[in-house]
């Protein structure tokens, strides 16, 4: 059996990094840590080829290659994975579709053969099982909880680690928190699923042996949610990074909580973690406690975001706009928030009703919600009606994200941040990285808009505090990804 899976490819978001992925001579951000993984749950003996859109084009001699096209795709991805459907099907193919914007939406795919959704663990050898009988049935789908200290290592010869900037790996699934407009716990439960610790290792080991050095994202949607497992996975992992002459930096996603664990944020810093994305989502306590979330109610957000980046950790932060509590003061409020802390990378969102979520019934209830089929296609996105209005939203939104993003803001957060930062991660620079660092000098530092704030930066950094030279050119090149993103919005 031969069997083609396809990663559709991405629109251009926050989270893309598409217009600066050529400083590192890479093509896309992290290959399809999902397809990866079902390849390697398929029976061994099939014959495998994965084809990244975001990385290279799909041929017909692909497609016809194929007895089977296995199609995986977020929300994002919805209207290229509909394209690739259509295409293998008009060249004759049987398609099968899963992933997170299936398992949310199936109806809103045509022309699938067989949907496979849920987790691939549970689902898959139920399609398997039945396909081995000549019986596949359209659609599996299970309410049961996979067991991921059985899922097996992605396989990665499958792509050209060579054509990504970082690897993704995984070491949970689910989250103890309950956020009104976060589809995780739908998708996962609350109780968090953690890998053990030597697989977690040999995983390391796997990508190790592969020939990767560099960046590696744990793509845990709550890295921290199982505190006492983490830190005993931690500690191996900080002695196994150590007797390997520390090969990796790690960037993962956490709750804000993580500021009060003193000894959790002094192991990440000796696994050699020196990235953490947090949910912020808004300043404003009247709407963290009307999406329920408890775990960012009643502190100091600006003091944990601060405490955790004295600790060696970049804070990137998620924020949201549009809940029902907010009023057009919001905008201001975030951008003077976003701007004290220091928070760079300042991913910010509409506030968008996932299929599914508590805040989907409930606006549903409420008669709220836009027609159509949900995508999610970028963070100016809006599917219900919100009670500041929609153009007063929307207007206030990019006028935010067109602010926070100019080139004098956006320096000023870098000097804020580094004055907070105390770099702790052992970072291995490669000659790409050189040569990336180079051509930031041209492209940043002769033909961008930020010229002047980009040299200097580097002299203050360079006189005061040269350890984060390397960070700061990293967070200068990134910056006109951000420029670039924020002007189409």
């Amino acid at each position: 059996m031969n069997i083609l899976l396809v990663y559709p490819q991405y629109p251009d978001t926050f989270w893309s990094f598409k217009h600066v992925l050529g400083f590192l001579s890479c093509k896309a951000a992290f290959p399809p840590l999902g397809l990866l993984t079902v390849a390697s749950l398929l029976p061994e003996d099939w014959s495998k080829k994965l084809v990244d859109t975001n990385v290279t084009a799909l041929t017909d001699e692909q497609i016809a290659w194929a007895d089977m096209v296995f199609v995986g795709a977020m929300l994002v991805q919805m209207p290229d994975a509909q394209a690739t459907i259509d295409r293998c099907k008009a060249l004759g193919k049987t398609v099968v579709v899963g992933g997170p914007a299936a398992t949310a939406q199936p109806e809103a795919f045509e022309r699938v053969d067989h949907f496979v959704l849920n987790e691939a663990e549970v689902t898959l050898p139920l399609f398997l099982a039945d396909l081995a009988e000549g019986k596949a049935k359209e659609v599996y789908t299970s309410g049961e909880r996979a067991d991921i200290t059985r899922t097996p290592v992605p396989l990665w010869s499958l792509v050209d680690l060579k054509q990504y900037a970082l690897m993704p790996v995984q070491y949970c699934r689910g989250c103890p928190f309950n956020c009104e407009f976060c589809d995780i716990v739908v998708m996962y439960g609350h109780k968090p699923r953690t890998k053990t610790t030597e697989q977690c290792l040999g995983e390391m080991q796997v990508l190790y042996d592969a020939g990767w050095r560099g960046d590696v994202f744990i793509v845990d949607d709550n890295f921290i949610g199982n505190r006492i497992k983490v830190k005993a996975m931690l500690e191996r992992l900080a002695d196994w990074q150590q007797e390997h002459g520390y090969p990796f930096t790690f960037t993962t996603e956490a709750s804000t909580d993580l500021a009060d664990d003193e000894a959790l944020l002094n192991l990440m810093g000796r696994a050699n973690f020196n990235k953490v994305f947090l949910g912020i989502e808004t300043p404003n306590e009247e709407s963290l406690e009307e999406c329920g979330k408890s775990q960012n109610t009643g502190r100091d957000l600006g003091e944990a975001v601060v405490h955790i980046q004295r600790a060696g950790l970049e804070v990137m932060g998620g924020f949201v706009v549009g809940f029902d509590s907010d009023t057009t003061s919001i905008f201001d409020a975030q951008i003077a928030f976003i701007q004290k802390t220091g928070v760079v990378t300042a991913m910010m969102n509409v506030l968008y009703a996932l299929p599914g979520t508590r805040l989907w019934e409930r606006l549903e209830r409420e008669g709220r919600l836009y027609e159509g089929i949900a995508s999610q296609q970028g963070g100016a996105d809006l599917n219900f009606a919100p009670t500041m209005g929609h153009q007063a939203l929307l207007s206030g939104y990019r006028d935010m994200v067109r602010t926070l993003y100019t080139p004098r803001l956006y320096y000023e957060r870098i000097d804020t941040f580094l004055s907070q930062y105390r770099p702790l991660a052992k970072e291995h620079f490669s000659w790409v990285e050189v040569k990336a660092a180079l051509r930031s000098m041209w492209q940043v530092g002769v033909l961008s808009k930020a010229r002047w704030y980009y040299w200097r930066l580097l002299l203050r950094t360079s006189l005061r505090r040269f350890k984060s030279l390397p960070t700061a050119i990293h967070m200068a090149v990134c910056g006109l990804h951000f420029e670039k993103v924020s002007g189409e919005m």
